[in-house]
This record gives structure tokens, sequence and C-alpha cells, in this order.
């Protein structure tokens, strides 16, 4: 029985929400207690909610009805806008129509001159006049705005400024003018020089070609220069006020010249030849040395040895004098025993006259084995590349494919002219060693005779 009356004392007391929390009873008394102070709290507040009901009871009817009379005015408000929109649509179909019709032919010429301003634009935008004309294509942009619209219509002054600039291109391409600019150095410095504007075709400054960035609007050197040909005119170009001067155009605008930063200059190009190709290249000079310094020697000793055919006394300073210094010796000598000593002395020039030939001839041999060297192992690399990356992208065989041509290229390079020169030095020496044998024989004949 107690328990039972425990359970319903505490239903009540959760239903009582004006019970505070953190009070705590005593015992049964004291929550007895607790739950009808909770009652009392509760008919109070019940109490006072009703007579505050009680009391806007009257007001409610007054705030129904302004209600419903905003909203009656609200519709009588939409009622008149709807008509005036109405309204006004009628009236615009009929200015639209009424102002097509005034137009008449206007209105295509309209549409002629956006699209002329539209091909304006873009053609002022890329044009190299623009470096020194910087902000004409704001106004035709916001010209071509204009005319897409139905908004406004162009004035005449807009329509004759769009005719200046189009005059103005077509004066300035064909004048050469000086102006100062800001130019971008290769090492991203920004320079203010003097800037030479070649008609519509290019922009140079001391030396240097220029390129003109549309997007950004501004000029920079070129990364690499063109050969030296066309850079050799520019300084005359920049620093002439008048007469006629020699230089290189670019007829495209700028893509010729665009291109050479794609282009390898010769050094490059050695280097992609790898250790091989400087191996030719190093063999190629030893054998250009050799060869001229054989060249020289043997063209002197051609030289001494045709004044001592010409002279009747023998000389030590060159090879036919010194073989006939030796047949001099052997004047009691038998007609074999010369024979014999003109031979050894001949056999001893020829080593003086022959030396570094084989060489030479090697180096010619050598030369375009080396570059075939080279181009099995750029196409070994070149296999390489194509096994890892596969032929998607040419770029990833292209080291390969060069090292293979420049080194063939080299080795051709060095052969062919190491070959005549050792045609050239060996002939030179094959006749000089031709006298002496014309001259020992001729020896021997007079001696034989004699004997006779």
């Amino acid at each position: 029985m107690n328990a039972r009356l425990l359970m319903i004392l505490a239903v009540l007391l959760l239903a009582v929400p004006t019970v505070a929390q953190d009070e705590s009873a005593a015992d049964l008394d004291d929550l007895l207690r607790m739950v009808q102070q909770g009652r009392t709290d509760d008919e109070s507040v019940n109490r006072r909610r009703e007579a505050e009901f009680r009391a806007a009871q009257g007001r409610q009817q007054q705030l129904l009805d302004d209600a419903r009379q905003q909203l009656r005015e609200a519709e009588r408000l939409s009622e008149r806008l709807e008509n005036t929109y109405n309204d006004n649509d009628i009236l615009l179909v009929d200015v639209t129509e009424q102002m097509d019709r005034r137009l008449g032919s206007l209105k295509e010429l309209f549409g002629v001159l956006q699209q002329v301003t539209g091909d304006t634009k873009a053609f002022l935008d890329i044009s190299v006049t623009s470096a020194q004309f910087p902000g004409r294509g704001d106004f035709l942009l916001e010209l071509n705005r204009k005319l897409g619209s139905d908004a406004a219509l162009p004035s005449i002054e807009e329509i004759e400024r769009l005719w200046f600039l189009m005059q103005q291109e077509m004066t300035e391409t064909g004048k050469v003018v000086r102006f100062g600019a800001t130019v971008i150095a290769r090492d991203g410095r920004e320079i203010q020089e003097d800037v030479v504007r070649v008609g519509g075709f290019n922009l140079v400054a001391d030396g240097r070609y220029l390129q003109f960035t549309p997007e950004t609007g501004n000029l920079s050197e070129l990364a690499r220069q063109p050969q030296g040909r066309f850079t050799k005119t520019t300084s005359e170009l920049v620093g002439a006020t008048d007469g006629n001067i020699v230089f290189g155009v670019d007829p495209t605008r700028g893509q010729i010249l665009a291109t050479y930063l794609d282009r390898p200059s010769l050094r490059e190009r050695v280097d992609q030849g790898g250790v091989v190709g400087y191996v030719i290249i190093a063999l190629g000079i030893v054998g250009l040395l050799l060869s001229l310094e054989r060249l020289v020697s043997l063209g002197l000793a051609s030289a001494k040895v045709k004044a001592q055919v010409k002279s009747s006394t023998a000389s030590k300073d060159n090879p036919l004098g010194r073989v006939l210094l030796v047949a001099e010796e052997q004047g009691d000598s038998d007609l074999e025993t010369l024979e014999l000593k003109l031979g050894e002395a001949i056999f001893k020039e020829v080593p003086k006259l022959t030396r570094s030939l084989l060489f030479i001839k090697i180096i010619s041999v050598v030369a375009p084995l080396l570059g075939l060297l080279g181009t099995v192992t750029g196409m070994i690399v070149t296999f390489q590349s194509i096994t890892l990356f596969g032929t998607g992208d040419p770029k990833l065989m292209a080291g390969g494919i060069s090292q293979a041509l420049v080194t063939t290229v080299l080795g051709l390079t060095v052969a062919i002219p190491v070959v005549l020169l050792h045609t050239l030095v060996s002939g030179r020496s094959k006749s000089i060693l031709h006298v002496l044998q014309e001259q020992s024989a001729g020896i021997v004949a007079v001696r034989s005779g004699k004997g006779k």
C-alpha cells in the first residue's frame, strides 16, 4: 500500500512543472507540501492567462478588421499595377514598331557597324601598333556592347572615332616610328628605353628584337635572338634619323621570330650528341691541326727541293740536298754501292715526309664509325623511352633521335674534310719522294754512263 502511494505521488510530482528540480523533499509530508504549492502556483498562472485573454478579446475583432482592410488595399494596388503593366507592354510594342519603322536601313547599318567594330578590335589587339597606342580596345569594346543592345544608339562622334582608329592603323603601319616604352628584359627587369616600330611588322630596341604580348600589353625581349646578320642592323635602325638601312622584316608579325625560341643553337645541337659527339669533334680538331702542320711542312720542303733542283750546290736543309750529299760522298764507290747508298738516303727521308699521314687516315676512318656508334646509342635510348612511356608523346623520344642524328652528322662532317686533307697531304709527300727518286735515278744513270 505504501509503495502504491509513493508511485502516485511520484507521478503527481512529475506532472507539476513549477516544482524546482534542484529542490529535494526530506520526507513524505515535505513532498506533499511541495505538490500542493505547485498546484497553487499553476492555478495562479492559469488565472492570470485567462484574465489577459479576456482583456484582449475585445481587440481581436479590431485587428481582424484592420487586416482585411489592408488586404483590400493591397488587392486594389495589385490591380492598378497590373493594368499599368499591360498598358506599358502595349506601349512598348507600339514604340518598338515605330522605332523600327523610323530606323529603316539604319538598323542594318548598325548591324554591319557592330561586325566591323568587333573585327577592328580583334585586329588592333594583336597589332604591334598597340604597343605605341594602348587602350584602344576599351573604346571598341564599349561601342560593340552599345551596338549589341537596343537601350542606346551610337553617336556620330563614336562612329567617327571608329573610323579614326581604322584610318590611324592604316597610316601607322606604313611608318617607322621611335617611341619610349617599358621593355621586360630576359632576366625579368623592366627597362625604360627607346623602341623602334617598323610598320606593323617588328619592334626592335638597341640590337634586340622585341615581342608584343596582346593579352598583357607588355613588350618583352625575345628569349633567343635571330642570327647575327639580322640583329647587326637593329642598333643602326634605332639610332638612324633618315636614309636607308638594311633590316630583316618578319612579315608574319612575329610568328617566325617566335619559332627561334624552339630552335636549338649550334652549341645546343652539339650537346645533343653527348660524349660520342665531343669525341668526334676532338678527333676532328686533332686531324685538322695535323693536316695543317703537314701541309705547311711539306710546302716548305717542296719549295726547298725545287730550289735545290735548280742549284748546283747541295744543301742539308732539304731532303734532295741531303741525298745529293750522299752521292758526292760516294764519288769513288762502284755503281752498286752508290745505288744502295742513295736508296738508303731516300728511305731516311721517307719517315719525315710521311709523318702523321697514317694517323690522319685513321681519323678519317674512325670518325664515321664513331658517328655510327652514336646513332646506335641514340636509337637504344629511343627504344627505351618507347618501352617505358609508349609512343604517345614524341618529345620523350626526341633526345635519343637527336643524339642519333647529330652524331651521324658530326662523324661525316669530320670524316669528309679529313679525307680530303689526307689526300692532299699524301699527294704532296709523294711528289717530293718522286723528285728524290727521280734525281737519284739520274745520278745512277750518269755514273753508269761514265763507267762505260
